[in-house]
């Protein structure tokens, strides 16, 4: 079996060109798999076969899973993996049968992004003013987050060269290694440039007079640095934006919370589906679509408030008018 674990996850890494993340999770989650059904139904010292394995072991590895209290979430994405592994396996040849392809993910409900509103971004963006470069860098996360509606992980694998200051535009590298161009407009550009301008000597790039120009250091060497001069990983922004919101909010924010806000914000004021779409690097539109909805609430909520002759506003106005003599 670890042969064939080994095999799918080279697959995932040379043909899928899944993120180092994902194809660790996905060892991991089969790992732990095998392990259950090692324990519950063959002999532990023994390396189970793959076509040894029926949807009973998947079923209960799953009920077990959810008897330890793993959300829906969870229990759905870690069965996408098996599915995942035994759809690769009888593709290869070395399955005769998918155990995994009868078994339903559970039902998940519809749940809606959050965001932060834009008087919300406002105040979490307009900070005092960076005294040191880890604050300056802090600030420039932040910005390029909520400026091109960049994935964390398209955050922290961002290169020197892949930032043009001057043209105001980003490469990132989504899912699947595919690559798209987003701008990030001029305040981000500034806050990149003001990190950059304060890093220590030793990774500070040369400034070219009232320019925005920076020359790379190289062609890999990471935009955003840790204090000891490697690539930040995805764990350190969030604990980043976390100390940064901590009760200011009265909803937890992520580096989600942001790319959500980017998109809610731009659909508010009239973008185009399809931009948007494209600007995220989603696949399908149907991803894109949920946004209507927030926005969608986000009107409505405006319209109970304002209109007279919505039913929240025709309630407090009867109950106004008992009230006079």
């Amino acid at each position: 079996m670890n042969d064939a674990i080994r095999a799918f996850i080279l697959y995932l890494q040379l043909e899928r060109g899944v993120s180092r993340e994902t194809h660790r999770n996905y060892q991991s989650d089969l790992h732990q798999f095998f392990a259950h059904i090692q324990e519950q139904f063959f002999q532990t010292d023994t390396d189970p076969k793959p076509d040894a394995i029926n949807a009973l072991h998947i079923r209960s590895y799953l009920k077990h899973l959810s008897d330890r209290g793993l959300k829906k979430t969870s229990l759905a994405r870690k069965l996408a993996c098996l599915k995942s592994f035994f759809r690769f396996l009888l593709e290869e040849g070395r399955i005769r049968h998918n155990p995994a392809i009868a078994i339903r993910s559970p039902r998940l409900g519809t749940r809606l992004p959050t965001v932060l509103t834009k008087d919300e971004a406002t105040i979490l963006l307009d900070s005092p003013s960076t005294q040191t470069w880890t604050e300056a860098r802090n600030q420039a996360i932040l910005e390029t987050l909520y400026s091109s509606g960049a994935r964390v992980s398209e955050l922290v694998g961002l290169n020197v060269d892949h930032v043009d200051l001057e043209a105001q535009f980003i490469r990132l590298r989504g899912k699947g290694k595919k690559e798209r161009s987003v701008p990030i407009g001029k305040v981000a550009a500034d806050a990149i440039f003001d990190y950059q301008n304060q890093m220590p000597p030793n990774a500070k790039p040369k400034r070219e007079t009232n320019s925005h120009i920076l020359p790379p250091r190289s062609a890999s060497h990471p935009l955003f640095l840790n204090v000891r001069g490697g690539r930040l990983t995805t764990r350190s922004i969030e604990r980043i934006i976390k100390q940064r919101t901590r009760n200011r909010f009265p909803k937890s924010v992520t580096p989600h919370t942001l790319r959500h806000s980017f998109a809610t914000h731009l659909l508010d004021e009239g973008a185009d589906l399809r931009a948007i779409q494209e600007l995220l690097g989603h696949a399908s539109l149907v991803t894109t679509q949920k946004y209507t909805h927030v926005a969608t609430d986000q009107l409505m909520a405006v319209y109970d408030r304002a209109h007279p002759r919505s039913g929240s506003s025709l309630t407090a106005s009867s109950e106004g008018d008992s009230l006079k003599p």
